[in-house]
């Protein structure tokens, strides 16, 4: 069993920043991609962004330049460092990672999500 760790969520202004951490722990072997997604009242789920093993990351254009997502392999973390918040950022955060685990296959586990609140 894989458990997930989220952490980070608040209140903050606009134009503030914050910094979400997601830590994976139980029976892994592997963590291929690792993801952050939100969900905003009324809207769907959205990507957020994307960081492959290797670091290689992708970030929604809505985001871009102001996100930016990291990870540290050795404790199994995924972090999303949000500056320049903006009150349309607000929204239930979740963290995503693709584990090779005890049952020797591929699946996919999500955070239990982080409430950001942007408003002044």
């Amino acid at each position: 069993q894989v458990q997930l760790a989220e952490s980070g969520g608040g209140l903050v202004q606009p134009g503030g920043s914050l910094r979400l951490s997601c830590a994976a722990s139980g029976s892994i072997f592997s963590i291929a991609d690792m993801d952050w997604y939100r969900q905003a009242p009324g809207k769907e789920r959205e990507l957020v962004a994307t960081i492959t093993t290797g670091g290689r990351s992708t970030t929604a254009d809505s985001v871009k330049g102001r996100f930016t997502i990291s990870r540290d392999n050795a404790k199994n973390t995924v972090y999303l460092q949000m500056n320049s918040l903006k009150p349309e950022d607000t929204a239930v955060y979740y963290c995503k990672v693709h584990v090779f685990g005890q049952s020797l296959k591929w699946s996919d586990y999500w955070g239990q999500g982080t409430q950001v609140t942007v408003s002044s």
